[in-house]
């Protein structure tokens, strides 16, 4: 499912963010599988794809309000995770990061916290502990800024279903490491079929 919410002046351009953001989940984290709860949430269609033209974090922010409480209204078997797609708003991952602190505010005020939950994805991705160049950050490297909405009762199902599930990110880092950086270029160039 996808829907535009400030939309965009020539729809193709909605369309290629969610078909970029689509070919890299299939290729990379599913292909990789860097999140192994991703492929059966993909399979079954019941990620929304959300994108908005918006290049304010205010209105970035009140559409993650109104997606927040989409995802929290909706049926789990129709929609059961939202990524929300920003691909002009807050390109810098500084004010990205800064957001990320307004975001989850807003969640909490919202009354979603331990309902809801969000996880953050950004081109320029780079962890606190971690050089810039460092392929540990590609895990959370995304091609346009987005934000991940998550319900917590599919977080622990999943997790409760994969054994040693707080090791994924150690092993998603071996993998990118081992893959290389010419690796992973080449990986999201290949096409997912």
């Amino acid at each position: 499912m996808t829907d535009a919410l400030t939309p965009f002046d020539d729809a193709a351009d909605a369309a290629a963010a969610v078909d970029a953001t689509r070919h890299w989940l299939e290729v990379a984290v599913i292909g990789l599988n860097l999140c192994p709860f991703a492929k059966a949430v993909h399979v079954k269609h019941q990620i929304r794809w959300a994108v908005t033209a918006t290049s304010d974090a205010g209105t970035l922010l009140a559409e993650l309000r109104r997606e927040l409480a989409l995802l929290a209204d909706a049926d789990p078997q129709a929609i059961d995770t939202t990524l929300l797609i920003h691909p002009r708003a807050l390109t810098d991952f500084i004010d990205y990061r800064f957001f990320l602190d307004d975001a989850n505010r807003a969640l909490r005020k919202l009354g979603y916290e331990g309902i809801l939950q969000l996880a953050s994805f950004h081109p320029d991705y780079e962890f606190a502990d971690a050089a810039p160049d460092d392929l540990a950050n590609h895990t959370n490297r995304s091609p346009h800024p987005m934000l991940h909405l998550l319900r917590e009762a599919s977080i622990d199902r999943a997790v409760a279903a994969y054994p040693d599930a707080e090791a994924i990110y150690g092993r998603n880092v071996e993998t990118l490491r081992g893959l290389g950086l010419e690796g992973w270029r080449g990986l999201l160039a290949r096409d997912p079929g």
